[in-house]
């Protein structure tokens, strides 16, 4: 009795095995099931610069009187803290995820998105997305968040702990109510936050 598989068809059938089982690999990265990235970023502050200081007499021409070795101090400038113009709370969509965002303006004007307190899965290609699509409870809400305006943050750089995220001056906050940790490469979302204000 012959085999089944002969040389001539084993081996494309062997062939074909590994290039979709190496598909699989980079397309779904199973062990990202069990890694885990923590970021812990400082609370960004910006510096409160001194609009106006008195002037510094000048001792050159001055007289021994007047020139005193107890001149005031310079005042030095002090952290400001940030602004929080809206925030919200994660809930679940793919995968479980916590955590809270916040929306804070500098005193220097520029804006940040804060997440603290994340706790998401790792997964391939994950973003951090500004949104106007609404955040729907459920298996509803994981794909609606490319159907309207969105803007990407950038990668997101851990899937646990407390980041920051920059936000380009241009865009307009009215135009999002959302938040989500969106996979680009499968088209769905972890996790997402509605801001309140």
């Amino acid at each position: 009795m012959k085999s089944l598989l002969q040389p001539k068809v084993a081996i494309p059938v062997v062939m074909a095995a590994i290039v979709v089982l190496g598909i699989g690999l980079y397309l779904f990265q199973p062990w990202r099931i069990i890694t885990n990235v923590e970021v812990n970023e400082a609370l960004p502050t910006a510096v409160a610069t001194e609009t106006s200081a008195a002037p510094v007499p000048s001792t050159a021409s001055a007289s021994p009187e007047e020139q005193s070795p107890s001149a005031e101090p310079t005042p030095t400038p002090t952290p400001a803290e940030p602004t929080v113009l809206a925030e919200g709370s994660f809930i679940s969509h793919e995968h479980a995820t916590t955590g809270t965002v916040r929306i804070l303006e500098l005193p220097d004007g520029s804006r940040v998105l804060r997440i603290e307190g994340l706790d998401t899965s790792d997964g391939p290609d994950l973003k951090v997305w500004l949104s106007d699509q609404p955040v729907i409870d459920g298996v509803d809400g994981w794909g609606v968040f490319d159907d309207g305006a969105y803007v990407s943050l950038g990668d997101l750089k851990g899937n646990k702990g407390n980041q920051n995220y920059p936000i380009p001056a241009d865009v307009d906050l009215a135009d999002y109510t959302a938040v989500s940790i969106w996979c680009e490469r499968f088209a769905v979302s972890f996790g997402a936050a509605e801001f309140t204000v």
